[in-house]
């Protein structure tokens, strides 16, 4: 993605400000207040939505689900794949309504307990006529998504450390000419990608296979933000 214009001061100045907060000494309960990090910038053709640990809706998260309560056509490339229920309902309405899900997630993940937790998921999704392809030609990191004539790009995965944790920085872009260059790209990418149908899922599913899934999204989506939350405390210089 090649950024020109107003948009990259922006950028600029928010990652200067996110880096400055982004310390490894917090204070104690600092989650209990509201994020100075998270906002939204307002530009003439595109919006900034920056996230961060603490209080305060995440502005990324809000805004998806707002574009999916409309959306008719939805196509997500993402590294790591735990979305919220909220989103996982959004998505799951946007196929009730007659509309179209694909989603290209990782084949091959460095971060293998989280390619388990999104296994978790593949069952529900599937039923829910939801097209879910995975990319094998190498480690997936992109995160790419296009809602109709927006599109989302940025550094936030659909996972419960970026919704709820990280400092994130996500661009959205409401442009049919950057949607149409989107779905071409995308449309490259499902050349790359196997797609898992729900015959093929239920045949390999079994009860070790299905324990190991359900334990990896206990641990991401649960033990894991509470162990994060235990590491924001000041530390003994």
């Amino acid at each position: 993605m090649k950024i020109e214009g107003e948009l990259v001061a922006h950028l600029e100045l928010s990652f200067e400000a996110m880096f400055a907060r982004a310390k490894f000494r917090h204070k104690r309960f600092a989650l209990l207040h509201k994020s100075a990090a998270t906002k939204t910038v307002v530009l003439p053709k595109e919006q900034l939505l920056l996230s961060g640990p603490g209080r305060g809706r995440n502005p990324f998260k809000r805004a998806l689900h707002m574009d999916l309560k409309r959306a008719k056509n939805v196509q997500i490339i993402m590294a790591y794949f735990l979305p919220t229920l909220r989103l996982r309902r959004d998505l799951m309405c946007v196929s009730r309504r007659g509309g179209k899900v694909q989603l290209i997630l990782a084949g091959k993940s460095d971060v293998q307990l989280s390619l388990l937790a999104a296994h978790s998921l593949y069952r529900r999704f599937l039923k829910g006529n939801v097209d879910i392809y995975e990319y094998q030609p190498q480690i997936l990191h992109a995160k790419l998504l296009i809602v109709d004539d927006i599109v989302y790009l940025g550094s936030a995965n659909l996972d419960t450390r970026s919704l709820r944790i990280n400092y994130e920085v996500m661009i959205r872009f409401k442009s049919k000419k950057i949607a149409d260059e989107a779905r071409e790209i995308f449309s490259k990418k499902l050349k790359d990608c196997h797609r898992v149908t729900a015959e093929e899922w239920h045949q390999s599913s079994t009860f070790w296979r299905r324990l190991k899934q359900h334990w990896a999204f206990f641990l991401l989506n649960h033990l894991d933000p509470y162990l994060a939350r235990l590491q924001w405390r000041d530390l003994p210089d």
